[in-house]
C-alpha cells in the first residue's frame, strides 16, 4: 500500500513537470518541426547582410593596393659598459664614470603605413613612421619593394611626404572630410603589428578632436575602427572608397586597441601634401590676432545670444588683421564662409589659407554683425625656412626679424638686435642647444642685426667647423657653442 502510494506520488510529479516544460518549451517559438537546435534566418535578413557584406569587401578591395608597408631603420646612439668593474664604486672614485662608458650605435627599425596618393609615386604618411630614418623600404601590395625619398615633413601636423620611382600606381582618390558625419561607416587600412593589407570597420565616432596633445595642429577624426600599432599612416576611407583620413594614433592605456583611434582629415592631410611636394615646407597662412575662447560670461558682456566664436584679445601691429579694421574686443564668428567653433578652428582654417588670398571674416562688434575682407599673409616664423638653405651647425634653424610687435610681447630691451629663432627642425644639429625664441645675436663673433646680416654670416661657416653663438634668453646674453659631434 505504501509503495503504491509512492508510485501514484512519484507519477504525479513527472506529469506536472512534463507540462511545466511544455509550456517552458512553447515560450521560445522554437521552429514547428519542433526543437532541432537551429533556428532559422530569414531570407531578408541573409540578403540585408550579404549586401553589407560584398559592399565592405568591394570597398576594402579597391583601396587595399593603395595602402603600403613602410619600414624605416635609423641609427641610435648610445654610451654603453662592458668592464667588470663598471659597478664598482672605488674604480668609479678613482677613474670616473666615463672610463668605463663607450660610445655605442645600433640599428632601430620601424614599421608602419603609407598611403599612395598620386600614381607617379607620392605616398602620404606620418612624420613619426620615417623620423630620423636612415633607410626607408615601401612594400606595396603586389610584394614589390622600393626605396622610399623623403620629400618633406611637417611634425606640427604629424605628416610627411615620400617617394618611390615606380608609375602607373593605384592611387586613392581625395574625399571630402569637412562633410564626414558623426555615425558613417568608415575602414581603416593599416599594416598593425607587420599584418600587410588589414581591414578593420567601425563608425566615426567624433570629428574636430583638437588638444589631444599629438599634434601643433588638431582636428581628428574620431573613430572606433580598430587601429593598433604599425597602423599609422593608413588609410581611412568613406563607403565610396575615398580617402577621408590617415590613421595617426590611438588612445589606450595598455598599446592596443581600446576603442579611440584618431586620423587627420584628408582636407588638412591634402594641404599640406600639396605645400610640401611645391615648396618644401609647409606654407601656412597668418591673421595676425591673438585669440580666446568665447565662454558664457564673456558672451553676456559682449552682448552676444549664444557663445559661437572667438574672441580677440590683441591685435598684431602691421598684421592684415590690423589692415583690414579688425580690432580687439571682435568676435570672429565665420572665416571665409566656413562656422568658427572654437580657437583651433578658427587657427587651423587660417593655417590652411594660402598667403595673399582675400577671404570674409564675419564678426560681430559691440553687438552688431560686420563683414570684412582680409588678404592673409604668409605665418610668421616661417617665412624664412632656412633648414634646406644652410648644410653647417645651424642647418634647421628658422629664424625671423625681431619685429618692435614680438620685441613688446616677449619685453626684449631695445639694446638688444639679432633675429629671433622660430623653429628648430628635429634633424637639426642645434635642436637641444637653440630654443624656441632665442634671438641670435651673434654668430662667430660678427653682429647680426636682422636677417640680411644672418644669411650673410650663417652659410660662411663649414659643416665640419664648430659656430659659436651670442643669444639673449630669458633676460640674459649668454655663449653657446654648436660643436661638431
Amino acid at each position: 500500500m505504501i509503495l503504491r502510494k509512492k508510485l501514484v506520488t512519484a507519477s504525479l510529479f513527472t506529469l506536472i513537470g512534463i507540462i511545466f516544460g511544455l509550456v517552458i518549451s512553447s515560450s521560445f517559438n522554437y521552429p514547428s518541426k519542433g526543437y532541432s537546435g537551429e533556428a532559422k534566418i530569414s531570407k531578408e535578413t541573409i540578403e540585408t547582410l550579404s549586401k553589407m557584406d560584398e559592399a565592405i569587401s568591394e570597398v576594402a578591395a579597391v583601396v587595399k593596393p593603395s595602402v603600403v608597408n613602410i619600414s624605416s631603420t635609423k641609427t641610435v646612439k648610445s654610451q654603453e659598459t662592458d668592464s667588470p668593474f663598471s659597478n664598482n664604486p672605488f674604480f668609479k672614485k678613482f677613474f670616473g664614470d666615463e672610463s668605463f662608458e663607450r660610445p655605442r650605435t645600433h640599428k632601430q627599425s620601424g614599421l608602419g603605413s603609407g598611403v599612395i596618393v598620386d600614381e607617379g609615386g607620392y605616398i602620404l604618411t606620418n612624420n613619426h613612421v620615417i623620423k630620423d630614418a636612415d633607410e626607408i623600404k615601401v612594400k606595396l601590395s603586389d610584394q614589390r619593394e622600393f626605396k622610399g625619398k623623403v620629400i618633406g615633413t611637417d611634425r606640427k601636423t604629424d605628416l610627411a611626404v615620400i617617394k618611390v620611382d615606380a608609375k602607373n600606381l593605384p592611387a586613392v582618390k581625395f574625399g571630402d572630410s569637412d562633410n564626414l558625419k558623426v555615425g558613417s561607416t568608415v575602414l581603416a587600412i593599416g599594416n598593425p603589428f607587420g599584418l600587410t593589407q588589414t581591414v578593420t570597420s567601425g563608425i566615426v565616432s567624433a570629428t574636430g578632436r583638437a588638444n589631444v596633445g599629438i599634434a601643433d595642429y588638431e582636428d581628428f577624426i574620431q573613430t572606433d575602427a580598430p587601429i593598433n600599432p604599425g597602423n599609422s599612416g593608413g588609410a581611412l576611407v568613406n563607403i565610396k572608397g575615398e580617402l577621408v583620413g590617415i590613421n595617426t594614433a590611438i588612445v589606450s592605456t595598455t598599446g592596443g586597441y581600446q576603442g579611440i583611434g584618431f586620423a587627420i582629415p584628408s582636407a588638412m592631410a591634402k594641404a599640406v601634401m600639396e605645400s610640401l611636394i611645391k615648396n618644401g615646407k609647409v606654407v601656412r597662412g597668418w591673421l595676425g590676432v591673438s585669440i580666446q575662447p568665447l565662454t558664457p560670461e564673456l558672451a553676456k558682456q559682449f552682448n552676444l545670444k549664444d557663445g559661437e566664436g572667438v574672441l580677440v584679445g590683441d591685435v598684431v601691429e602691421d598684421s592684415p588683421s590690423e589692415k583690414a579694421g579688425i580690432q580687439r574686443g571682435d568676435v570672429i564668428t565665420e572665416f571665409d564662409g566656413k562656422e568658427v567653433r572654437d580657437v583651433t578652428s578658427l587657427r587651423n582654417m587660417v593655417a590652411g589659407t594660402e598667403p595673399d588670398k582675400v577671404v570674409k571674416i564675419k564678426l560681430v562688434r559691440d553687438g552688431k554683425p560686420n563683414t570684412m575682407e582680409v588678404k592673409i599673409n604668409e605665418m610668421m616664423g616661417e617665412i624664412r625656412a632656412l633648414s634646406k638653405t644652410f648644410e653647417n651647425r645651424l642647418k634647421g634653424v628658422s629664424v625671423q626679424d625681431l619685429t618692435p610687435s614680438i620685441r613688446k610681447t616677449l619685453d626684449v630691451p631695445k639694446r638688444i638686435t639679432g633675429v629671433i629663432v622660430t623653429d628648430i627642425a628635429d634633424d637639426s644639429p642645434a635642436e637641444g642647444i637653440l630654443m624656441r625664441e632665442d634671438i641670435i645675436m651673434e654668430i662667430n663673433k660678427k653682429q647680426i642685426r636682422d636677417i640680411k646680416d644672418y644669411e650673410s654670416v650663417a652659410p660662411t661657416h663649414k659643416s665640419e667647423e664648430d659656430i659659436l653663438v651670442l643669444i639673449y634668453r630669458k633676460n640674459s646674453a649668454l655663449y653657446l657653442t654648436l660643436a661638431v659631434k
